[in-house]
């Protein structure tokens, strides 16, 4: 009897996460093929709760990964993983002149709001995740998609409260996609 309300509790500590994550999803994909490499396109619906905004607009940057994981599916033995790729963006906001900055790789964004700059997250546009020449036309592939608030990012005392709060698991799920290189569609749930 102690065993089955040890399980319920463990199982039961798990649903703040889940209602945190409620209404965050990949709501479109779209993969392209050009002489260059291979693009995708996305747009993703995540909302931040009032502690995650407030911490933002006290001068705390916030970090968002997206996930993508390309495999060749074989049935003779586990997936072959043929494309791992991620991109960061910051978050961050400039107390003393006001001001909200988007930062992906090199380049960083003044924008006007928190909104102006999650708007820059929600919508991936022209990623290239990989060289041409990384996928074979003759062969399928599946694919995953994910955007994250990446704590891991943040300096160790915020990490640690971050990992004690059910506030800061903001993920969408996992999104699968298949990859006919012949035939490229645009995926939506």
């Amino acid at each position: 009897m102690l065993r089955l309300l040890a399980i319920f509790l463990w199982l039961v500590s798990f649903v703040p996460i889940a209602a945190a994550n409620e209404g965050t999803r990949v709501e479109r994909m779209q993969i392209s093929h050009q002489a260059d490499g291979w693009y995708l396109d996305a747009d993703i619906r995540v909302e931040l709760n009032s502690q995650l905004r407030g911490v933002a607009e006290r001068g705390l940057s916030l970090y968002f990964t997206a996930d993508l994981v390309v495999s060749e599916p074989r049935w003779w033995w586990f997936d072959r993983t043929v494309v791992e790729a991620e991109r960061l963006w910051s978050i961050s906001y400039n107390a003393l002149i006001r001001q909200w900055r988007v930062s992906t790789g090199g380049l960083a964004l003044p924008v006007a709001s928190l909104d102006e700059a999650l708007e820059i997250v929600r919508h991936i546009r022209g990623w290239r995740f990989a060289n041409a020449d990384a996928l074979d036309p003759a062969d399928r592939y599946e694919g995953r998609l994910r955007l994250r608030l990446d704590v891991s990012q943040l300096s160790r005392p915020f990490q640690v409260n971050a990992m004690n709060s059910s506030a800061w698991a903001l993920a969408t799920p996992w999104a699968p996609f298949r990859i006919r290189p012949d035939l490229l569609e645009t995926w939506q749930p």
